[in-house]
């Protein structure tokens, strides 16, 4: 707007030019006169007419509608062509010019004077006008009114905070965009600073205006991409080529490496998006959503730090920045509320880690989340409401890039394009800060209409409260409880010893300390006060602190000092120092008598007890090897101890990151047994996922059999208990594969280095971000009598049955009959009985499916079992599962694996172990049997038809089908394991495991010949004994396997003798028995005998001798007559 700069002469002369101005542009008649009493002392005199006719109508309106700040511009006619006049009104107070200045800046205008007027117009109602003489960049063209309304927009959206105060907003007059669409650029550059972009924002600010016509035609392309309403533009264009080439062509231009940089990363990062919220509206007409939200595809985003998530939502706006990765379509996990800024992606991609480890025992991948909000506050009550405000906005953000499911058809959110598959599974838990927003959370679902309703967050008032079910820390006791016995305790009778992280008043900690009555509990610390107690009675301390745990906020300075032992107490940890009692200084095993707090706290954690029992929050435990600053927790490196200074036997982690992995695989070389977290920790997220999964059950339920909300919680409260128990199943299983696993990691340790290379070779892992071995740390791992720790078992166990189930659900395999009954075990006994029909509906059913057998292989057979089968047999992971379905059907393996893990500690461990091991092997072979026989894919149904009724006879048919020396052995074993206290029943079934996978071939031979399996049996040993080869199959079993190629030799060996013994049992049987079967080949078998007596003088047994041996088994076939 250009206005004339002529003043008025008199004061009648101006208000009646003022009133002739107003008139023509329509204000209303009587304006002037309401105003004219109150027009500040020379406003007359510095504003002419025009100008007047400009201010006057928008002072009048700010006051009567209670606005709050209005601009405008406008140039005189003799001024500079970049010279123009800014005014700014503003209702109520004055606009500092501090406040002022940076805003106008930041929009590219260079304030040169300013002149201030205030309207005192009636009551209370002020308006200041706030004139700023300014210089705008060359090339803007603010006589177009287009721009300079859009100037003014952005003006008054950075005043009011809608949009940002910062330099990107230069990008208004130095690029012609809207300030809407500078917030796509600013959102773009925020996350390119989380993602360690080298550049800073000042920079890319620079940038991106230096170059405004190239960041222009990149919002260009956005919108190109995304904005719904230009449909019908993407289809007539035929996609985007061409605003690409342009694009292409500009940057090559670009003089700057850092620019073409800067540049270039903002157009990957909207190739990267998969769809976005910007484009649709907000609740209110004319307004858009509170957050900007971009569902980024981070395998297309350049240089993101490693490990890639499959997919991300960046949520950006003046208030919140937040982020949520997830691991796979099917995901879940916490968002937290952060405090870190500037690098809140760089400590959710840490978590998301750890999350994908923990919920490989559940149906989703691991997910997090995490947002920060960005206004400052005054008080804890403004804090704490503020976060709930950006909680809901960061969720609503979420919420707004998911599809939705109605009437069973996925539906994609309102204006929105996208550019993936459906994606309907966004579930949310509570983490760090969001602890009680659960109900929150689903609040925001509801208002949504989510499909998920209330499963959306699990934990709120309508589902399984974890701290009154004390379940994350019962299944972190699981591992204590797995500790304990490798040491020779019980850890619910025996006595231990324990120092602690956290307070009664805590989930964890609080549950942890009362799972048994016997503990002993000698020291602890909360980030408030350090508890000493150097010798308590554990019955009075165990009172105590369950007397702590009932009371609301309690903290360790309520404990009862009367019980509390001498040279016991509570200190504060504001205290300049504690002196520590000689009671105190044995028990930490230390000569100083006088600590800081700090200093007192890192003697409790390297304390020489039985437990230490991690319940809060922090890390306290590093590598030697590492920094302090690696380790990201600044609050806690004044305490915080190296792994191999740590004296406790055993750890239980019951918080999160309490250690650092480095520190617990240093801590578990030196021989400390440790899991990880997400091992420990685990049954706080299994029990979130198993309610989730029964509220989508139920949600089906309700709407076809017309079941209420009430009857809904009723049920779902009915069920705890059992849902527990289920839950603590895990966590037994997962405790036991690992226990295993380290019992196993030296003899084991060449191929668990073949399955890190596999697993790395193909993508699956990498070993540097997961801390795991490189070959040659591994070699001299085994030079020293070590192998794998346990921590990295963990590691390796969750990627297993990460990668093992991904690929089941990528197959048909969850869609076989035979396995709908691993879908209905999933849910507890009331739903079974009641609502079949819609659990084998379940809009989950083949992931759950999938999970639950993908689980139960590896808890049964091993982390490296199918990595090992497949290296023997060639198949993949989905045969590989198939088959070993049917032999754990064929063998009844589970109730037996479940009598073994019965057994406790009234059975040694070494023969508890060895059973288990030997059912295992049973398994393996079996597998290997019927991969060898059964064209994959296997027909599960059909193999376990024609196995398992034959094969049970036999397994009990020791007296019918035995005989000789294999008889002997196997009676003898028997025997051993009754001195040793195993169950009669178990004690009989075990000993005959190492035969039982020869069944296979007999119980196919009786039903192709039509003959009594048993019959058949007694004949196939019979032959055994007379050929007289246990000598020979005994030295196949002791050949050695420390590489892949003698492990494959021996299975060849194993193979051939099965196979030869199988086809001479069938002659034999053709014959008429064994007895006539030699008669009639005596000659042929004698010369066999020779040859075998021959070999076995030598002292020891090779691949060589016993492939001569076998070959000449196999003679025997080809040469021996049958009669029959």
């Amino acid at each position: 707007m250009v206005l004339p700069s002529a003043v008025g002469e008199a004061s009648d002369d101006w208000l009646a030019a003022t009133r002739s101005e107003l008139a023509a542009r329509g204000a209303a008649a009587d304006l002037l006169d309401r105003i004219a009493p109150v027009l500040p002392a020379g406003y007359d005199e510095l504003n002419h007419p025009p100008t007047a006719a400009l201010d006057l109508p928008i002072v009048i309106d700010l006051a009567d509608r209670g606005g709050d700040v209005a601009s405008a511009v406008f140039k005189f006619a003799e001024s500079g062509a970049d010279e123009w006049r800014f005014r700014v009104y503003r209702h109520g107070a004055a606009i500092p010019l501090a406040d002022l200045l940076p805003l106008l800046d930041h929009l590219g205008m260079r304030a040169q004077d300013e002149r201030a007027f205030v309207f005192r117009l009636d009551g209370e109602r002020h308006v200041h006008l706030h004139d700023v003489g300014v210089v705008v960049p060359a090339g803007a063209d603010l006589a177009d009114p287009a721009v300079a309304a859009e100037l003014c927009r952005a003006f008054e959206a950075a005043f009011r905070g809608t949009v940002e105060a910062d330099g990107f907003n230069r990008l208004v007059l130095a690029a012609g965009l809207t300030a809407r669409r500078v917030e796509v650029v600013r959102a773009y550059a925020r996350y390119l600073r989380q993602i360690g972009f080298p550049f800073s924002q000042q920079y890319i600010e620079s940038a991106v205006v230096r170059h405004g016509a190239i960041t222009r035609r990149i919002v260009e392309l956005f919108e190109h991409r995304f904005d719904p309403a230009l449909a019908d533009r993407r289809d007539a264009d035929g996609g985007d080529a061409e605003l690409r080439e342009g694009i292409a062509t500009m940057l090559d231009a670009v003089p700057s490496l850092d620019d073409d940089r800067t540049l270039r990363a903002l157009l990957a990062l909207v190739d990267a998006t998969l769809r976005t919220n910007v484009f649709r509206p907000g609740d209110e007409p004319g307004t858009w959503r509170e957050v900007m939200a971009f569902k980024l595809d981070p395998s297309k985003v350049p240089d993101l730090p490693l490990p890639r998530p499959m997919y991300e939502i960046w949520v950006c706006s003046p208030r919140v920045e937040g982020v949520h990765l997830r691991g796979g379509p099917i995901a879940r996990g916490g968002l937290r509320w952060s405090d870190r800024r500037e690098d809140f992606r760089t400590e959710v991609l840490g978590l998301v880690k750890a999350q994908m480890v923990k919920n490989a025992v559940i149906v989703p991948t691991g997910a997090k989340g995490g947002f920060v909000p960005k206004r400052e506050t005054s008080s804890p009550e403004e804090y704490r409401a503020e976060g709930v405000a950006c909680y809901r906005a960061f969720v609503g953000g979420l919420l707004d890039v998911t599809d939705d499911i109605a009437g069973g058809e996925v539906v994609p959110p309102p204006h929105t394009v996208r550019y993936d598959g459906d994606d309907p599974y966004l579930v949310v838990a509570a983490d760090k800060g969001t602890a009680t927003f659960s109900d929150v959370a689903n609040e925001i679902s509801a208002r949504y209409g989510f499909w998920l309703g209330d499963a959306f967050a699990s934990g709120g008032s309508a589902g399984y409260d974890h701290k009154a079910m004390g379940i994350t820390a019962r299944g972190a006791w699981e591992s204590v409880r797995r500790h304990a016995r490798a040491i020779g305790k019980d850890a619910d009778r025996d006595p231990l010893t324990v120092v602690g992280v956290g307070d009664m008043s805590g989930d964890v900690f609080g549950n942890g300390l009362l799972r048994s009555p016997h503990l002993k509990l000698v020291a602890a610390f909360d980030h408030r006060h350090v508890f000493l107690d150097p010798d308590p009675d554990p019955a009075e301390s165990y009172a105590e602190r369950a007397r702590l745990f009932a009371l609301p906020r309690s903290s360790w300075d309520d404990y009862d000092r009367s019980i509390i032992s001498p040279g016991g107490g509570v200190f504060p940890r504001t205290a300049k120092h504690v002196d520590l009692s000689p009671e105190m200084q044995k028990v930490l095993a230390t000569d100083r008598s006088t600590f800081t707090p700090n200093e007192l706290i890192s003697a409790i954690l390297r304390a020489p007890v039985d437990v230490l029992w991690n319940g809060g929050i922090g890390t306290y435990v590093k590598a030697s090897t590492e920094t302090h600053a690696e380790v990201g927790d600044r609050a806690n490196d004044g305490l915080r101890v190296d792994g191999n200074q740590l004296r406790c036997r055993m750890v239980g982690e019951g918080g999160n990151l309490g250690f650092t992995q480095r520190g617990r695989i240093e801590y578990a070389l030196a021989g400390g047994l440790v899991n990880t977290d997400a091992i420990d920790n685990s049954a706080g997220v299994d029990c979130s996922d198993h309610e989730v999964n029964i509220k989508i059950l139920l949600s089906d339920v309700m709407a076809s059999t017309g079941m209420t909300l009430a009857e809904r919680d009723e049920l779902l409260a009915s069920m705890t208990d059992e849902v527990a128990e289920q839950v603590l199943d895990d966590n037994r299983a997962q405790t036991l594969v690992l226990a295993i696993a380290r019992r196993q990691a030296l003899p084991m340790v060449n191929v668990h280095a073949r399955y890190l290379a596999t697993l790395e070779s193909e993508g699956w892992l990498s070993r540097s971000l997961e801390f795991l071995p490189t070959d040659k740390q591994i070699a001299e791992r085994q030079a020293a009598g070590n192998g794998l720790t346990t921590p990295e078992f963990a590691v390796l166990l969750a990627y297993t049955k990460t990668t093992n189930i991904g690929l089941m659900v990528q197959s048909n395999l969850p869609d076989d009959p035979y396995l709908e009954p691993e879908l209905v075990r999933y849910f507890p006994a009331p739903l079974r009985e009641r609502f079949g029909e819609q659990i084998a509906r379940h809009r989950l059913r083949r992931e759950i499916v999938a999970t639950q057998v993908g689980n139960q292989m590896v808890n049964l057979s091993g982390i490296s079992f199918d990595h090992r089968t497949t290296e023997d047999t060639g198949v993949g992971v989905v045969d590989v599962t198939r088959a070993w379905i049917a032999a754990r059907d064929v063998f009844d393996a589970v109730p037996w694996w479940e009598q073994i893990e019965a057994l406790g500690a009234d059975v040694r461990l070494d023969v508890q172990v060895e059973l288990f091991l030997e059912l295992r092997r049973l398994l393996e072979r079996g597998v290997g049997w019927i991969l060898r026989h059964r064209r994959p894919p296997v027909p599960i149904a059909d193999t376990v038809a024609a196995f398992r009724a034959p094969l049970a006879r036999l397994a009990v048919a020791q007296d019918e089908v035995l005989t000789g020396r294999m008889r002997d052995l196997t009676f003898a074993l028997e025997a051993s394991r009754l001195a040793s206290g195993v169950p009669e029943q178990l004690a009989q079934r075990s000993a005959m495991w190492p035969l039982l996978h020869t069944t296979f071939d007999v119980i196919e031979q009786a039903q192709r010949k039509h003959l009594d399996v048993m019959s058949v049996a007694r004949t196939y040993w019979e032959l055994f004994d007379a050929l007289d080869v246990g000598w020979l199959w005994d030295a196949v079993g002791a050949l050695p396997r420390s590489d892949r190629w003698q492990t494959q030799a021996r299975n060849a060996l194993r193979d051939d003798l099965l196979h030869a013994l199988a086809e001479l049992s069938d002659d034999a049987v053709d014959t008429g028995g064994v007895e006539a079967w030699r008669v009639a080949n005596e000659r042929v078998l004698a010369r066999a005998a020779s040859m075998f007596t021959e070999i076995r003088r030598a002292d020891a047994y090779d691949v060589t001798t016993l492939s001569v041996a076998l070959r000449q088994l196999r003679n025997l076939v080809l040469t021996t007559v049958g009669t029959g």
